[in-house]
Protein backbone atom coordinates (compact mmCIF):
# COMPACT_ATOMS: atom_id res chain seq x y z
CA UNK A 1 0.00 0.00 0.00
CA UNK A 2 1.14 3.40 -0.66
CA UNK A 3 0.21 7.04 -0.86
CA UNK A 4 -2.27 9.36 -2.86
CA UNK A 5 -1.76 11.18 -5.90
CA UNK A 6 -3.70 13.88 -6.96
CA UNK A 7 -3.14 16.64 -9.18
CA UNK A 8 -4.76 19.37 -11.32
CA UNK A 9 -4.00 21.80 -14.14
CA UNK A 10 -5.80 24.18 -16.08
CA UNK A 11 -5.28 24.69 -19.97
CA UNK A 12 -5.90 27.69 -22.49
CA UNK A 13 -6.12 27.14 -26.12
CA UNK A 14 -2.68 29.08 -26.76
CA UNK A 15 -0.66 26.30 -24.55
CA UNK A 16 1.64 26.95 -22.03
CA UNK A 17 5.63 27.34 -21.85
CA UNK A 18 5.91 23.23 -23.28
CA UNK A 19 3.29 23.79 -25.89
CA UNK A 20 0.58 21.75 -24.36
CA UNK A 21 -2.64 23.60 -24.86
CA UNK A 22 -6.48 22.51 -24.82
CA UNK A 23 -6.45 20.55 -28.26
CA UNK A 24 -2.83 18.55 -27.12
CA UNK A 25 -4.51 17.75 -23.68
CA UNK A 26 -7.85 16.15 -25.57
CA UNK A 27 -5.63 14.77 -28.01
CA UNK A 28 -3.56 12.95 -25.98
CA UNK A 29 -6.35 11.93 -24.04
CA UNK A 30 -7.74 10.61 -27.13
CA UNK A 31 -4.42 8.45 -27.18
CA UNK A 32 -3.74 10.52 -30.74
CA UNK A 33 -0.76 9.52 -32.84
CA UNK A 34 0.91 12.46 -32.39
CA UNK A 35 0.48 13.61 -28.76
CA UNK A 36 1.41 9.88 -27.56
CA UNK A 37 4.65 9.09 -27.83
CA UNK A 38 5.24 8.93 -24.85
CA UNK A 39 3.27 5.48 -24.34
CA UNK A 40 4.67 2.63 -25.66
CA UNK A 41 1.37 0.86 -27.11
CA UNK A 42 -1.28 3.22 -26.80
CA UNK A 43 -4.69 2.06 -26.16
CA UNK A 44 -7.99 3.82 -27.03
CA UNK A 45 -9.23 5.61 -23.24
CA UNK A 46 -11.62 3.71 -20.97
CA UNK A 47 -14.82 5.87 -20.60
CA UNK A 48 -15.66 5.26 -16.82
CA UNK A 49 -18.40 8.38 -16.52
CA UNK A 50 -19.73 10.96 -18.76
CA UNK A 51 -18.68 11.55 -22.62
CA UNK A 52 -16.15 10.94 -24.32
CA UNK A 53 -12.99 12.28 -24.98
CA UNK A 54 -14.15 13.71 -28.37
CA UNK A 55 -17.74 14.71 -27.26
CA UNK A 56 -15.34 16.97 -24.43
CA UNK A 57 -13.78 18.74 -27.03
CA UNK A 58 -16.72 19.51 -28.75
CA UNK A 59 -18.31 20.90 -26.09
CA UNK A 60 -15.41 23.11 -24.89
CA UNK A 61 -14.28 24.60 -28.60
CA UNK A 62 -18.58 25.59 -29.17
CA UNK A 63 -18.82 27.23 -25.35
CA UNK A 64 -15.11 28.94 -26.11
CA UNK A 65 -15.94 30.54 -29.61
CA UNK A 66 -19.35 31.62 -27.61
CA UNK A 67 -17.78 33.12 -24.79
CA UNK A 68 -17.24 36.82 -24.25
CA UNK A 69 -15.62 38.52 -21.65
CA UNK A 70 -16.41 42.72 -20.77
CA UNK A 71 -13.82 44.62 -19.33
CA UNK A 72 -14.43 46.98 -16.75
CA UNK A 73 -14.67 49.90 -19.90
CA UNK A 74 -15.69 48.52 -23.11
CA UNK A 75 -17.67 46.25 -25.22
CA UNK A 76 -18.00 42.80 -24.84
CA UNK A 77 -15.29 40.43 -26.84
CA UNK A 78 -14.21 37.28 -27.55
CA UNK A 79 -11.74 35.47 -25.00
CA UNK A 80 -7.78 35.74 -25.33
CA UNK A 81 -6.45 32.78 -26.59
CA UNK A 82 -4.45 32.29 -23.36
CA UNK A 83 -7.69 32.58 -21.18
CA UNK A 84 -7.57 29.42 -19.58
CA UNK A 85 -11.12 27.34 -20.42
CA UNK A 86 -9.93 23.44 -19.63
CA UNK A 87 -9.10 22.21 -16.40
CA UNK A 88 -8.17 19.04 -15.83
CA UNK A 89 -7.40 16.22 -12.96
CA UNK A 90 -5.51 13.39 -12.76
CA UNK A 91 -5.72 10.83 -9.71
CA UNK A 92 -3.15 7.98 -9.69
CA UNK A 93 -3.08 4.60 -7.38
CA UNK A 94 -0.37 2.91 -6.57
CA UNK A 95 -1.13 -0.24 -7.69
CA UNK A 96 0.72 -1.31 -11.01
CA UNK A 97 -1.69 -2.07 -13.77
CA UNK A 98 0.42 -5.56 -13.75
CA UNK A 99 -0.82 -6.07 -10.35
CA UNK A 100 -4.79 -4.69 -11.31
CA UNK A 101 -4.20 -7.39 -14.11
CA UNK A 102 -3.03 -10.36 -12.08
CA UNK A 103 -4.35 -10.06 -8.58
CA UNK A 104 -8.43 -9.92 -8.07
CA UNK A 105 -8.13 -8.83 -4.43
CA UNK A 106 -6.11 -5.75 -5.92
CA UNK A 107 -8.63 -4.98 -8.95
CA UNK A 108 -11.52 -5.09 -6.33
CA UNK A 109 -9.16 -2.33 -4.37
CA UNK A 110 -9.01 -0.43 -7.27
CA UNK A 111 -12.48 -0.45 -8.26
CA UNK A 112 -13.92 1.20 -4.99
CA UNK A 113 -10.67 3.89 -5.36
CA UNK A 114 -12.19 4.56 -8.88
CA UNK A 115 -15.96 4.59 -7.44
CA UNK A 116 -15.14 6.91 -4.96
CA UNK A 117 -12.84 9.16 -7.39
CA UNK A 118 -15.72 9.72 -9.32
CA UNK A 119 -17.86 10.53 -6.37
CA UNK A 120 -15.39 12.82 -5.04
CA UNK A 121 -14.92 14.89 -7.95
CA UNK A 122 -18.41 14.87 -9.13
CA UNK A 123 -19.02 16.78 -5.65
CA UNK A 124 -16.25 19.24 -6.41
CA UNK A 125 -17.09 20.22 -9.63
CA UNK A 126 -20.73 19.23 -10.31
CA UNK A 127 -22.38 19.32 -13.77
CA UNK A 128 -18.87 21.22 -15.43
CA UNK A 129 -17.41 17.81 -14.99
CA UNK A 130 -18.15 16.24 -18.46
CA UNK A 131 -15.71 13.08 -18.62
CA UNK A 132 -13.78 10.73 -16.03
CA UNK A 133 -11.71 7.86 -18.48
CA UNK A 134 -9.18 5.94 -17.49
CA UNK A 135 -6.07 4.71 -19.27
CA UNK A 136 -4.66 1.08 -19.16
CA UNK A 137 -1.90 1.80 -21.57
CA UNK A 138 1.18 3.31 -18.90
CA UNK A 139 2.46 1.92 -15.47
CA UNK A 140 -0.29 2.69 -13.09
CA UNK A 141 -3.58 2.96 -12.50
CA UNK A 142 -5.17 5.88 -12.89
CA UNK A 143 -7.64 8.59 -14.52
CA UNK A 144 -8.32 11.41 -16.13
CA UNK A 145 -10.91 13.83 -15.45
CA UNK A 146 -11.62 16.83 -17.17
CA UNK A 147 -13.85 20.37 -16.49
CA UNK A 148 -15.37 22.57 -18.89
CA UNK A 149 -17.30 25.50 -17.70
CA UNK A 150 -19.61 25.63 -20.27
CA UNK A 151 -22.15 27.10 -18.14
CA UNK A 152 -20.39 30.46 -17.56
CA UNK A 153 -20.72 32.88 -19.87
CA UNK A 154 -16.92 33.79 -19.62
CA UNK A 155 -15.77 30.36 -18.92
CA UNK A 156 -13.66 31.10 -15.93
CA UNK A 157 -12.46 28.02 -15.48
CA UNK A 158 -9.79 29.17 -12.84
CA UNK A 159 -12.37 29.33 -10.28
CA UNK A 160 -12.44 25.40 -10.14
CA UNK A 161 -8.63 25.45 -9.54
CA UNK A 162 -8.89 26.56 -4.98
CA UNK A 163 -5.35 28.06 -5.28
CA UNK A 164 -5.33 30.29 -7.67
CA UNK A 165 -9.16 31.35 -6.34
CA UNK A 166 -7.95 31.67 -2.69
CA UNK A 167 -4.78 34.00 -3.91
CA UNK A 168 -7.30 36.11 -6.36
CA UNK A 169 -9.46 36.58 -3.14
CA UNK A 170 -6.89 37.42 -1.35
CA UNK A 171 -5.73 40.27 -3.33
CA UNK A 172 -9.14 41.17 -4.84
CA UNK A 173 -9.46 42.25 -0.96
CA UNK A 174 -6.49 44.36 -0.66
CA UNK A 175 -3.42 45.00 1.59
CA UNK A 176 -4.54 45.19 5.79
CA UNK A 177 -3.19 47.64 7.66
CA UNK A 178 0.21 48.26 7.86
CA UNK A 179 0.83 45.80 5.15
CA UNK A 180 2.72 46.57 1.64
CA UNK A 181 1.94 45.09 -1.76
CA UNK A 182 4.58 42.64 -1.12
CA UNK A 183 3.61 41.55 1.94
CA UNK A 184 0.20 41.02 0.58
CA UNK A 185 1.56 39.13 -2.27
CA UNK A 186 3.43 36.50 0.18
CA UNK A 187 0.06 36.49 2.20
CA UNK A 188 -1.88 35.68 -0.64
CA UNK A 189 0.75 32.98 -1.98
CA UNK A 190 0.20 31.22 1.79
CA UNK A 191 -3.61 31.33 1.14
CA UNK A 192 -2.57 29.11 -2.09
CA UNK A 193 -0.67 26.53 -0.17
CA UNK A 194 -3.34 26.52 2.26
CA UNK A 195 -6.34 25.79 -0.33
CA UNK A 196 -4.06 23.34 -2.25
CA UNK A 197 -3.49 21.71 1.02
CA UNK A 198 -7.08 21.68 2.06
CA UNK A 199 -8.01 20.40 -1.25
CA UNK A 200 -5.89 17.70 -1.12
CA UNK A 201 -7.04 16.69 2.62
CA UNK A 202 -10.69 16.83 1.24
CA UNK A 203 -9.38 13.68 -1.15
CA UNK A 204 -7.50 12.12 1.60
CA UNK A 205 -10.31 12.73 3.44
CA UNK A 206 -12.91 11.05 1.24
CA UNK A 207 -10.65 8.46 -0.75
CA UNK A 208 -7.25 8.36 0.16
CA UNK A 209 -8.56 7.30 4.04
CA UNK A 210 -10.86 4.79 3.24
CA UNK A 211 -8.52 3.33 0.66
CA UNK A 212 -5.90 2.94 2.81
CA UNK A 213 -3.49 5.08 1.52
CA UNK A 214 -0.99 7.89 3.09
CA UNK A 215 -1.52 11.67 2.83
CA UNK A 216 2.36 11.99 1.76
CA UNK A 217 5.68 9.76 0.48
CA UNK A 218 8.17 9.55 2.29
CA UNK A 219 10.60 11.08 0.07
CA UNK A 220 8.09 14.14 0.42
CA UNK A 221 9.22 14.19 4.84
CA UNK A 222 12.58 12.03 4.30
CA UNK A 223 11.20 9.56 6.33
CA UNK A 224 13.15 6.76 7.47
CA UNK A 225 12.20 3.26 5.57
CA UNK A 226 11.18 1.78 8.89
CA UNK A 227 8.91 4.45 9.91
CA UNK A 228 7.57 4.94 6.38
CA UNK A 229 6.43 1.11 6.99
CA UNK A 230 4.97 2.09 10.00
CA UNK A 231 2.73 4.30 8.55
CA UNK A 232 2.10 2.20 5.50
CA UNK A 233 0.80 -0.62 8.16
CA UNK A 234 -1.07 2.39 10.35
CA UNK A 235 -2.86 3.18 6.83
CA UNK A 236 -3.68 -0.48 6.47
CA UNK A 237 -5.10 -0.79 9.88
CA UNK A 238 -6.95 2.01 9.08
CA UNK A 239 -8.60 1.09 6.16
CA UNK A 240 -9.41 -2.33 7.56
CA UNK A 241 -11.45 -0.67 10.53
CA UNK A 242 -13.02 1.82 8.07
CA UNK A 243 -13.98 -1.69 5.90
CA UNK A 244 -15.15 -2.99 8.97
CA UNK A 245 -17.24 -0.31 9.93
CA UNK A 246 -18.40 0.06 6.29
CA UNK A 247 -19.65 -3.60 6.93
CA UNK A 248 -21.16 -2.96 10.37
CA UNK A 249 -22.66 0.26 8.78
CA UNK A 250 -24.29 -1.95 6.00
CA UNK A 251 -25.20 -4.45 8.31
CA UNK A 252 -26.93 -1.70 10.22
CA UNK A 253 -28.47 0.05 7.59
CA UNK A 254 -29.91 -3.50 6.19
CA UNK A 255 -31.31 -3.95 9.72
CA UNK A 256 -32.52 -0.97 9.53
CA UNK A 257 -34.15 -1.09 6.50
CA UNK A 258 -35.49 -4.18 6.99
CA UNK A 259 -37.11 -3.47 10.28
CA UNK A 260 -38.42 -0.84 8.78
CA UNK A 261 -40.01 -2.86 5.77
CA UNK A 262 -41.38 -4.91 8.69
CA UNK A 263 -43.02 -2.17 10.57
CA UNK A 264 -44.61 -0.57 7.36
CA UNK A 265 -45.94 -3.60 6.72
CA UNK A 266 -47.51 -3.96 10.24
CA UNK A 267 -48.22 -0.34 9.67
CA UNK A 268 -50.21 -1.60 6.38
CA UNK A 269 -51.28 -4.50 7.48
CA UNK A 270 -52.78 -2.64 10.83
CA UNK A 271 -54.22 0.18 8.79
CA UNK A 272 -55.79 -2.72 6.69
CA UNK A 273 -57.41 -4.69 9.61
CA UNK A 274 -58.58 -1.55 11.18
CA UNK A 275 -60.28 -0.13 8.39
CA UNK A 276 -61.95 -3.48 7.45
CA UNK A 277 -62.83 -3.37 11.54
CA UNK A 278 -64.41 0.34 11.22
CA UNK A 279 -66.13 -0.90 8.01
CA UNK A 280 -67.96 -3.71 9.92
CA UNK A 281 -68.28 -1.54 13.17
CA UNK A 282 -70.25 1.13 10.61
CA UNK A 283 -72.46 -1.63 8.64
CA UNK A 284 -72.90 -3.02 12.41
CA UNK A 285 -73.83 0.17 13.55
CA UNK A 286 -76.34 0.99 10.74
CA UNK A 287 -77.52 -2.47 10.67
CA UNK A 288 -78.28 -1.76 14.37
CA UNK A 289 -80.13 1.48 14.02
CA UNK A 290 -82.00 0.33 11.11
CA UNK A 291 -83.11 -2.57 13.53
CA UNK A 292 -84.06 0.09 16.02
CA UNK A 293 -85.53 2.04 13.87
CA UNK A 294 -87.89 -1.65 12.80
CA UNK A 295 -88.18 -2.14 16.63
CA UNK A 296 -89.58 1.17 17.26
CA UNK A 297 -91.97 1.10 14.22
CA UNK A 298 -93.19 -1.83 15.35
CA UNK A 299 -93.48 -0.84 18.83
CA UNK A 300 -95.70 2.28 17.91
CA UNK A 301 -97.94 -0.07 15.79
CA UNK A 302 -98.31 -2.42 18.11
CA UNK A 303 -99.24 0.41 20.86
CA UNK A 304 -101.32 1.75 18.12
CA UNK A 305 -103.25 -1.29 18.00
CA UNK A 306 -103.21 -1.99 21.56
CA UNK A 307 -104.82 1.28 21.93
CA UNK A 308 -107.52 0.77 19.08
CA UNK A 309 -107.88 -2.84 21.06
CA UNK A 310 -108.24 -0.89 24.11
CA UNK A 311 -111.14 1.62 22.27
CA UNK A 312 -112.82 -1.21 20.93
CA UNK A 313 -112.41 -3.06 24.32
CA UNK A 314 -114.20 -0.59 25.68
CA UNK A 315 -117.06 0.26 23.07
CA UNK A 316 -117.67 -3.54 23.61
CA UNK A 317 -118.22 -3.31 27.17
CA UNK A 318 -120.33 -0.20 26.94
CA UNK A 319 -122.27 -2.27 24.34
CA UNK A 320 -122.84 -5.04 26.59
CA UNK A 321 -123.62 -2.58 29.67
CA UNK A 322 -126.40 -1.01 27.19
CA UNK A 323 -127.51 -4.68 26.52
CA UNK A 324 -127.55 -5.55 29.65
CA UNK A 325 -129.81 -3.09 30.70
CA UNK A 326 -132.32 -3.64 27.87
CA UNK A 327 -132.30 -7.53 29.23
CA UNK A 328 -133.16 -6.32 32.51
CA UNK A 329 -135.62 -3.58 30.89
CA UNK A 330 -137.09 -6.91 29.12
CA UNK A 331 -137.00 -9.36 31.96
CA UNK A 332 -138.67 -6.75 33.83
CA UNK A 333 -141.46 -6.20 31.01
CA UNK A 334 -141.90 -10.35 30.95
CA UNK A 335 -142.57 -10.15 34.94
CA UNK A 336 -144.92 -7.59 34.07
CA UNK A 337 -146.36 -9.72 31.61
CA UNK A 338 -146.44 -12.71 34.21
CA UNK A 339 -148.53 -11.12 36.56
CA UNK A 340 -151.17 -9.71 34.11
CA UNK A 341 -153.36 -12.97 34.22
CA UNK A 342 -153.89 -12.30 37.51
CA UNK A 343 -154.60 -8.54 37.02
CA UNK A 344 -157.26 -9.13 34.43
CA UNK A 345 -159.03 -11.59 36.97
CA UNK A 346 -158.88 -9.03 39.67
CA UNK A 347 -160.03 -6.34 36.99
CA UNK A 348 -163.05 -9.07 35.40
CA UNK A 349 -164.32 -9.25 38.94
CA UNK A 350 -163.81 -6.13 40.80
CA UNK A 351 -165.32 -3.38 37.47
CA UNK A 352 -168.32 -3.79 35.63
CA UNK A 353 -168.71 -5.25 32.38
CA UNK A 354 -167.52 -1.98 30.43
CA UNK A 355 -165.42 -0.68 33.09
CA UNK A 356 -163.07 -3.91 32.43
CA UNK A 357 -163.52 -3.73 29.01
CA UNK A 358 -162.17 -0.92 28.53
CA UNK A 359 -159.30 -0.67 31.06
CA UNK A 360 -158.41 -4.52 29.47
CA UNK A 361 -158.09 -2.61 26.42
CA UNK A 362 -156.49 0.42 27.37
CA UNK A 363 -153.86 -1.87 29.67
CA UNK A 364 -153.27 -4.76 26.83
CA UNK A 365 -153.01 -2.42 23.75
CA UNK A 366 -150.57 0.22 25.49
CA UNK A 367 -148.52 -2.41 27.11
CA UNK A 368 -148.16 -4.51 23.83
CA UNK A 369 -146.93 -1.15 22.06
CA UNK A 370 -144.81 -0.43 24.25
CA UNK A 371 -143.37 -3.67 25.03
CA UNK A 372 -142.94 -4.21 20.83
CA UNK A 373 -140.89 -0.87 20.43
CA UNK A 374 -138.95 -2.52 23.55
CA UNK A 375 -138.31 -5.21 21.36
CA UNK A 376 -137.37 -3.67 18.56
CA UNK A 377 -135.41 -1.55 20.22
CA UNK A 378 -133.68 -4.01 21.43
CA UNK A 379 -133.17 -5.85 18.20
CA UNK A 380 -131.50 -2.58 16.50
CA UNK A 381 -129.15 -2.30 19.39
CA UNK A 382 -128.28 -6.21 18.95
CA UNK A 383 -127.68 -5.46 15.52
CA UNK A 384 -125.41 -2.69 16.33
CA UNK A 385 -123.50 -4.27 19.06
CA UNK A 386 -123.05 -7.66 16.97
CA UNK A 387 -121.52 -4.56 14.30
CA UNK A 388 -119.00 -3.81 16.63
CA UNK A 389 -117.89 -7.12 18.57
CA UNK A 390 -118.34 -10.95 18.74
CA UNK A 391 -119.85 -10.20 22.39
CA UNK A 392 -122.80 -8.08 21.36
CA UNK A 393 -123.91 -10.89 18.91
CA UNK A 394 -123.93 -12.92 21.73
CA UNK A 395 -125.81 -10.61 23.46
CA UNK A 396 -127.87 -10.03 20.33
CA UNK A 397 -129.23 -13.59 19.74
CA UNK A 398 -130.22 -13.82 23.90
CA UNK A 399 -132.03 -10.83 22.86
CA UNK A 400 -133.78 -12.42 20.24
CA UNK A 401 -134.51 -15.26 22.34
CA UNK A 402 -135.47 -13.73 25.51
CA UNK A 403 -138.70 -11.72 22.70
CA UNK A 404 -138.99 -14.71 21.34
CA UNK A 405 -139.90 -15.65 24.87
CA UNK A 406 -141.71 -12.54 25.70
CA UNK A 407 -143.73 -13.03 22.92
CA UNK A 408 -144.62 -16.79 23.98
CA UNK A 409 -145.31 -15.18 27.44
CA UNK A 410 -147.80 -12.95 25.26
CA UNK A 411 -149.43 -15.43 23.44
CA UNK A 412 -150.05 -17.51 26.53
CA UNK A 413 -150.81 -14.51 28.43
CA UNK A 414 -153.56 -14.52 25.55
CA UNK A 415 -154.61 -17.54 26.06
CA UNK A 416 -155.16 -17.01 29.44
CA UNK A 417 -156.49 -13.85 29.15
CA UNK A 418 -159.33 -15.57 26.72
CA UNK A 419 -159.50 -18.38 29.53
CA UNK A 420 -160.55 -15.83 31.67
CA UNK A 421 -162.97 -14.26 29.80
CA UNK A 422 -164.30 -17.61 29.15
CA UNK A 423 -164.18 -18.41 32.84
CA UNK A 424 -166.11 -14.62 33.10
CA UNK A 425 -168.77 -15.68 30.75
CA UNK A 426 -169.53 -18.66 32.47
CA UNK A 427 -169.42 -17.17 35.91
CA UNK A 428 -171.72 -14.17 34.65
CA UNK A 429 -175.58 -14.58 33.10
CA UNK A 430 -175.44 -14.22 29.41
CA UNK A 431 -174.98 -11.07 28.21
CA UNK A 432 -172.87 -9.77 25.25
CA UNK A 433 -169.31 -11.38 24.75
CA UNK A 434 -166.77 -9.35 25.79
CA UNK A 435 -165.36 -9.78 22.12
CA UNK A 436 -168.74 -8.54 20.91
CA UNK A 437 -168.36 -5.58 23.18
CA UNK A 438 -164.98 -4.45 23.19
CA UNK A 439 -163.61 -5.96 19.48
CA UNK A 440 -160.47 -7.62 21.22
CA UNK A 441 -158.86 -9.99 18.97
CA UNK A 442 -158.04 -13.45 19.99
CA UNK A 443 -155.12 -13.85 19.39
CA UNK A 444 -152.96 -10.80 19.65
CA UNK A 445 -149.67 -11.48 17.25
CA UNK A 446 -146.50 -9.72 17.03
CA UNK A 447 -145.91 -6.77 14.81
Amino acid sequence: MGYQFVHLESFSRKGDDKGRSTAFVLAEARRDAAASVHVAAPLPPVVVYGVGVAEVEAVHDAAADAARTTPKAGTARKLRQDHKTLHTVIASHPYTMEEVWTDAAKRAEVEVWEKRTIDWLRSQYGDDLKSVVRHEDESHFHVHAYVVPDSDPEMRVLRHHPGVAAKRTTMAAGPSEGEDTKALSKRADREYKAAMRAWQDSYHATVGVPCGLARLGPRRRNLPRGEWQREKAQARALQAALDRAAVVKSKVESFVATKKSEAESLVSTATTEAAALRADADAAKADAARRLAEARAATDAAMAAHDAAVREQEKARSMMGRVREEAAKVRAASAKLQRLPSMLRTAFDGLRQSRVADRIRATVAGEMDRLRDQVSSAERRADAADSRASVAEAARRQADERARNFDAALAETAAQRDAARREVQRLRPPEPSLETEFGMRSTPGRR
